[in-house]
């Protein structure tokens, strides 16, 4: 399938007190029409920064490198679309919402408190269809609530977010972001702080809404077994890096660098089995060890992890398309590490 969203060597740079640090550090990845691509990590890991950063909403004073190539849902396949991180700020502000749009992690801090539902949704779509009747758009808001499964979207678009339960204020979001018809969905954790029962819905809903919409959605979070349940392929990041991607079965059925391993082993199991915390934590952006990040807190470490940075190596069949950040990662045809550019 074609690129819809194409990421190539993306790093975000950010001022602090002891110099510059980077949260994201020379991400590659390729999300296709109608795809879904997980990117999972810890806190700290670099993924709500991967988002701001195509989203163009980076904290004043970041700088970028690399690029992101963004297809415009009505472009020609042969088209090379935009690179989000060279266009101009005016030329962004008409590409996000319209062609790509975020779901924020926290509804109630994302969504103005002192405006009613509908008329936060009716600017999302007035911004860019400033041509529209009134009418119009009172009636596209209302199948944008609906279309998100809010029950009684006339009556929720009349009240305000502190009147909603957390669970309508995440639809709300969801309405708002798809109230222009995006082609690109970023998801940065949409249910980490709903109950399970309201998690399977929401989770469900962004499933159904892929499908209908052929959206490309990037879900991000920090639970295995979300991604498990919604993504095709997944990118695991540590330190600002991907250090394991590739299809989500594959990767969590048989994965291959320690980091996505320990994750597993910590995730709470049906069985009962006795969760196995990662030791340590993820290390200051200003004193990232050599070579390896997760080298300290890796129980397989060995001496030449410290020499430096791992490559993205293939770590299966490479029909397969699994690739991981290790030096202990070796081609299975070889049995000798087989470098792939990132």
């Amino acid at each position: 399938m074609p690129a819809r969203l194409e990421a190539r060597g993306l790093t975000v740079e950010i001022p602090t007190p002891t110099g510059w640090v980077r949260p994201v550090n020379d991400v590659s990845f390729m999300l296709a029409a109608g795809e879904s691509l997980g990117i999972v990590g810890e806190s700290g890991s670099g993924k709500t920064m991967l988002a701001l950063a195509l989203m163009g909403l980076l904290p004043p004073g970041a700088r970028t490198k690399g690029e992101a190539w963004l297809v415009r849902r009505d472009a020609a396949a042969d088209r090379r679309g935009e690179n989000l991180l060279a266009i101009p700020s005016a030329e962004m502000r008409a590409l996000r919402g319209r062609e790509i749009a975020m779901i924020f992690q926290e509804p109630m801090t994302a969504l103005n408190p002192v405006m009613r539902i509908g008329a936060q949704i009716e600017e999302a779509i007035r911004v860019h269809e400033p041509s529209a009747r009134e009418n119009e758009i009172r009636s596209r808001t209302l199948a944008a609530l609906e279309r998100a499964a809010v029950p009684e979207p006339a009556v929720r678009a009349r009240q305000y977010p502190h009147q909603l339960s957390g669970g309508l204020r995440q639809r709300v979001m969801i309405a708002m972001a798809l109230a222009a018809n995006p082609g690109v969905l970023i998801a940065d954790e949409p249910t980490t702080a709903l109950d399970v029962t309201v998690q399977a819905q929401i989770l469900e809903l962004l499933a159904k809404l892929r499908r209908e919409l052929q959206l490309s959605m990037l879900f991000i979070t920090h639970d295995l077994g979300v991604v498990a349940q919604i993504a095709d392929r997944v990118a695991v990041m540590y330190a600002g890096r991907i250090v394991e991607e590739g299809p989500s079965a594959e990767v969590l059925r048989h994965p291959r660098h320690p980091y996505t391993e320990g994750l597993l082993r910590a995730a709470p199991r049906l069985t009962g089995e006795k969760l196995v915390p990662i030791p340590g934590s993820v290390p200051a952006l200003d004193a990232l060890p050599c070579g390896c990040a997760f080298g300290p807190r890796c129980s397989l470490h060995i001496a030449p992890c410290d020499a430096a940075v791992p490559a993205l190596v293939s770590a299966a069949a490479p029909e397969a398309h699994h690739r991981a950040r290790c030096v202990l990662v070796a081609a299975p045809s070889t049995g000798t590490q087989e470098r792939i550019a990132p």
